[in-house]
């Protein structure tokens, strides 16, 4: 046995025993949190226009501070990128991680010297927490590979800003630099194809033992591996056992995902965000992911359906309910406060605390009121995909708004990995599913206000070329699955076979 792997068992028990240990803790680890956060933020700029010196309790916070967006939270933050101290949290930032927001383009999020450990430990705790369960530190011996943005990082306001994949490769553990794939030059490569061949070179010949990603950036990569040697990616990898991702919901590519692979393997989701690492999975026999409730964050939760309202109902952890959708609201030890993520959940245990993401807010079809969220399209979807047998590659939906020229529809965009024999058919499946989980899209559909839904098929590789079009292809980007808009649809008009 091999020093690494007989160092992590113990060390994973250790860490895994603390993790069981927080979550008998968990609302009063939250409490605790959220004075922590109070001593400090009182004495900053946002703590000064808040009078965060005259609250103590969460009740008192709720008439001190309001939910924000970033767009909102965006005069903060620019003054932080003119270098000015004291402005969310104590001193300057000691990273701005950069974000392409769907609805806000560039963010820039501040990650402090409090908070850094914040996204490097739960990473690390994720992993610990598998092996503490499984037994398997083999893996730890081999090559591990992350598919990330470059760690190249630029200065503004003095501060080193770059993606937070990039960020967090800066502090990866010495003992793991070894086993770290691709090397610092290819990570560093811009154009996404050129980066993937670029790694499909330097790891095709390796012991690759753990792979991590996104998802559909994931399965590009074994897409070129299958190309360039005409084998699944056990027989490339045979010491490969640890799949991990995160960054969007995994359901709609796993068959895809394992059957490339061509093997069972373990997976561990995880929930990271430019904001902070909100929650991982602690357990491969258990449901959801484990909400990191002892790690800088106070979380609060507003029911999804009075997301846009002006004066929601907000939520401590103790007042959460299993099967109710929440817009999930952060306040952290960077500066954060009242900070709507744009991500929604759903509890599916509060003990512990376990949660699944349902979709982003601004993500959702309601043109004709009927407010479907990304879990529906994705359930929708996965279950009529598997009766039919199908790989689905990637897909977005919108609303076909008809003025005088008929009835309106949702359009599917889909990219087939082998293309249904009966379209239409596999229409109506998935509409039916729809129908099951949304009661106001059925409605519509019941009183022939709006017509089932029309796929249109993607050609190969269309997404990829849609994501280069707009130069959004690899590293931390992904698809939005729903738009209330046709600005995307539009564009992928030129890629519909």
């Amino acid at each position: 046995m091999k020093i690494k792997s007989f160092l992590a068992k113990p060390f994973a028990h250790y860490v895994y025993k603390g993790i069981r240990k927080g979550m008998a803790t968990a609302v009063e680890d939250q409490e605790a949190i959220l004075k922590d956060l109070l001593k400090i933020g009182r004495n900053t700029d946002f703590g000064k226009e808040h009078y965060l010196g005259n609250v103590s309790v969460y009740e008192e916070y709720l008439q001190a501070v309001p939910v924000r967006d970033y767009e909102q939270f965006k005069p903060y933050i620019e003054k932080i990128k003119e270098g000015k101290h004291n402005v969310l949290w104590k001193g300057k930032p000691i990273y701005l991680a950069k974000t392409s927001g769907t609805t806000s383009g560039v963010k820039y999020i501040p990650i402090s010297k409090e908070s850094i450990d914040n996204h490097i430990n739960t990473a690390r705790n994720a992993l610990l927490c598998y092996v503490a369960e499984s037994g398997n530190t083999a893996f730890t011996n081999g090559k591990m590979i992350f598919l990330s943005g470059s760690p190249e990082l630029e200065r503004i306001g003095g501060i080193p800003t770059g993606r937070l994949s990039g960020i967090v490769n800066h502090h990866v553990p010495s003992y793991l630099r070894k086993n770290q794939l691709p090397s610092y030059e290819t990570n560093c490569i811009d154009d996404w194809e050129t980066k993937l061949d670029k790694i499909v070179a330097e790891t095709i010949s390796q012991d690759m033992t753990l792979i991590s990603g996104i998802p559909p950036w994931m399965q590009m990569y074994f897409d070129r591996l299958m190309e360039r040697t005409g084998k699944k990616v056990k027989d490339i990898f045979p010491n490969f056992s640890v799949l991990v991702h995160g960054g969007v919901n995994v359901e709609p590519y796993r068959t895809k995902l394992f059957d490339s692979i061509g093997k069972p393997i373990a997976a561990i989701e995880t929930f990271p965000a430019s904001e902070g690492f909100i929650a991982f999975q602690d357990s491969q026999h258990a449901e959801g992911l484990l909400l990191n409730t002892n790690s800088g964050i106070f979380f609060e939760f507003i029911p999804a359906a009075e997301a846009f309202s002006p004066n929601p109902t907000r939520l401590s952890l103790k007042d959460v309910k299993v099967g109710e959708n929440y817009a999930l609201i952060i306040n952290n030890n960077a500066g954060l406060w009242g900070y709507n993520i744009g991500d929604t959940v759903k509890f599916v245990s509060t003990n512990p605390y376990r949660l699944v993401v349902t979709g982003r807010i601004k993500h959702f079809i309601s043109a004709f009121g009927e407010h479907v969220i990304g879990e529906e399209v994705e359930q929708s979807l996965i279950k009529a995909a598997e009766e039919e047998g199908l790989y689905i590659t990637e897909f977005t939906v919108a609303p076909m708004i008809q003025q005088g020229k008929g009835k309106s529809y949702h359009e599917w965009f889909i990219e087939f990995e082998n293309m249904p024999r009966d379209l239409e058919g596999l229409a109506k499946k998935i509409d039916n599913n729809l129908r099951n989980k949304n009661i106001y899209y059925n409605d519509l559909i019941t009183g022939n206000i709006l017509l089932p839904l029309h796929i249109r098929p993607v050609k190969k590789n269309g997404f990829i070329d849609y994501m280069k079009s707009i130069g959004k292809l690899g590293g931390q980007n992904k698809v939005p699955r729903l738009s209330n808009d046709r600005k995307i649809a539009e564009e992928l008009e030129k890629y519909v076979e």
